[in-house]
């Protein structure tokens, strides 16, 4: 009676370790705590094996079922300690990646529209064809500078050119594009082009690159739609 009892008691434990190393996948168990659990796993195993009763063993299957489930959680732990340090290294590789973005240009979503040597120009993308583009320059009040008919244009990316009349103020300008096909609005995105001041690699909860503009503002690397010089 002693015996079955012990090795009733080995196999509950067992199976309550089990259950705690299944739940052991989250960040906050660490390595070295699976590991003794695993270890205690095996020892109560054994103690089973040398305390069953000869006329009445535990079931081969039982034991090849558990087996299998402590090899599954070993490997899941292996998996993940892989999967931390390949994220580690993909986060060092990004950061690397962005130094050398630094001081070039980029047309990222935004509605600045710089003036260079007299002329200022602004990029937009169109979700489909349109019959009639316009573009309209603001300025840094809101207030409508001037607005430029494009015409039509197909879907895609495009890019304008503005040049401002005498006496016009040109900082802090920006623009807002709208487009219709028939009377059905057509969806616009405006973009700018700016020069890169500053890069974020992305943290552990994001693998994205943040990039900061001139500006002040910031814009997803994943939002770029190209790059210049």
């Amino acid at each position: 009676m002693t015996t079955t009892t012990t090795s009733s008691s080995a196999s509950q434990t067992r199976s309550a370790l089990i259950d705690q190393l299944n739940g052991s996948t989250s960040s906050s168990t660490t390595t070295s705590s699976t590991k003794a659990m695993s270890d205690q796993f095996m020892k109560l195993l054994i103690t089973q094996i040398q305390n069953q009763d000869p006329l009445n063993p535990t079931d081969n299957a039982q034991f090849t079922s558990q087996l299998a489930q402590i090899n599954t959680v070993s490997g899941l732990e292996k998996v993940s300690e892989g999967i931390s340090a390949m994220s580690s290294q993909f986060l060092q590789m990004q950061a690397m990646q962005g130094a050398s973005l630094v001081g070039r240009s980029v047309i990222a979503p935004g509605k600045t529209l710089p003036v260079t040597d007299g002329v200022g120009t602004g990029y937009f993308e169109l979700g489909s064809a349109a019959d009639s583009v316009k573009v309209e320059v603001l300025s840094s009040a809101g207030r409508v500078v001037d607005t430029i008919d494009i015409g039509a244009e197909t879907s895609g990316r495009h890019q304008f050119s503005w040049t401002p009349g005498d006496g016009v103020d040109t900082t802090g300008l920006s623009f807002r594009v709208s487009a219709t096909r028939g009377t059905t609005s057509v969806s616009t995105t405006a973009l700018q082009s700016q020069q890169i001041s500053a890069v974020a690699a992305g943290t552990s909860g994001s693998a994205s690159i943040s990039l900061t503009l001139k500006d002040g503002s910031t814009v997803a690397y994943s939002d770029v739609r190209a790059f210049g010089s």
